[in-house]
């Protein structure tokens, strides 16, 4: 069966979450959002788009900062409103140079910092 990005469930304002996983380690680097056409768009190049909904603009993610994703397979859940991207990323994965941006753990109540600034 041919996939259309279409066939998504998107929000609203059209779009849905993606969530960036390490193809390799499965560790989860980061969470952005998708309209159909940065879906169409990363399945035709292999470079991860998002959609910015701050800029309301695409954003091929390391296209300024370098810290590239590339796209090694395509997933979405039983719900078809939700993605899943398992990446090949070079470099962090979070705009603060961290490898993930889930770098925050509460611990008894207390917010705690596991992971550094890569530089």
């Amino acid at each position: 069966m041919t996939f259309d990005p279409q066939s998504l469930r998107y929000d609203a304002k059209g779009l849905i979450p993606a969530i960036a996983q390490d193809h390799q380690s499965g560790e989860v680097l980061m969470m952005a959002w998708m309209n159909a056409e940065s879906v169409a768009k990363t399945l035709e190049s292999g470079r991860v788009t998002y959609w910015s909904r701050s800029r309301q603009a695409f954003w091929v993610k390391g296209e300024s900062s370098g810290h590239v994703q590339t796209l090694v397979e395509f997933r979405f859940d039983c719900d078809r409103d939700c993605l899943l991207l398992r990446v090949k990323q070079v470099g962090p994965a979070c705009h603060t140079n961290r490898r993930s941006c889930f770098y925050t753990v509460v611990d008894a109540g207390e917010e705690v910092e596991v992971m550094a600034p890569e530089f």
